[in-house]
C-alpha cells in the first residue's frame, strides 16, 4: 500500500496482530490436524473470519509458507537471544533445543510446503545458509568461550543434529531428539588433560 506521497504505509497494529493470530492459528492447526487443515478452521481459530484470512493470504500455499517463514526466522532470533543471555555451550545446547521444534513444524506441513507453486527449494536454500550459519556462530562463541572441545565442527554438529531429528519418526521422538542433544554436548566438553 501507498500513501499519498507513494511512500509505503505500515500495516495497522490490528491487521499486524490479526496475521500473527493467523500464523499461529495454522500451526496449531497443522499440528492438530494436519496439512490438510482448511482455511475456514484456520480463521475459526484465530477468531477472525475467512474475508481476514484471504486479505493476509490470498492462497493455501501462501499461509503454509508464512508458517514456514517464521519459523525459520524465530529459529534464527534464537540464536542471537541466547548468545546474548546465556554461558556459550548453553546457549548452543538450548539452540539445538529450538531446531527441534523447528523440524516438528516442518514434518508437519513439508507435504504442503512440496505443493508450493514454483516448490520449496527457494525455501529450503534460505534456510540452510540461516542454519549453517547460526550453528556456525554458536559453536565458535562456545569455543572460544573454552565450554567446549576446540575440535568441535559446526558442519559435524549440525549432520548429528539432522540425524536425531529428520530420520526419527513415531511417538517421543522429539524427547529423544533432546535427550540426544544432552548426550552430545556432555561428549563436547573439553577434554582434561591428565600429567603423567
Amino acid at each position: 500500500m501507498s500513501g499519498p506521497s507513494g511512500a509505503e504505509r505500515k500495516p495497522r497494529a490490528d491487521a499486524l496482530r490479526n496475521r500473527e493470530l493467523l500464523i499461529e492459528a495454522a500451526k496449531a492447526g497443522f499440528a492438530e490436524t494436519g496439512p490438510d487443515v482448511t482455511l475456514e478452521e484456520i480463521a475459526r481459530r484465530a477468531s477472525v473470519g475467512i474475508g481476514t484470512l484471504y486479505r493476509h493470504f490470498p492462497t493455501r500455499d501462501a499461509i503454509v509458507e508464512a508458517v514456514y517463514r517464521r519459523e525459520l526466522q524465530q529459529l534464527a532470533e534464537a540464536a542471537t537471544r541466547l548468545q546474548a543471555s546465556l554461558p556459550a555451550a548453553e546457549a548452543l545446547r538450548q539452540w539445538m533445543g529450538v531446531f527441534v521444534d523447528y523440524i516438528a513444524t516442518k514434518k508437519i506441513i513439508a507435504s504442503a510446503l512440496g505443493s508450493i507453486v514454483g516448490g520449496a527449494s527457494e525455501l529450503y536454500a534460505a534456510s540452510g545458509v540461516l542454519i549453517n550459519g547460526a550453528m556456525s556462530e554458536l559453536v565458535q562463541g562456545a569455543v572460544g568461550a573454552g565450554e567446549i572441545r576446540p575440535d568441535a565442527d559446526p558442519a559435524d554438529l549440525l549432520r548429528a543434529l539432522v540425524g536425531f531429528t529428520y530420520g526419527a519418526t513415531g511417538p517421543g521422538w522429539q524427547a529423544s531428539a533432546l535427550r540426544l542433544i544432552d548426550i552430545l554436548m556432555d561428549g563436547l566438553r573439553p577434554q582434561v588433560q591428565r600429567r603423567g
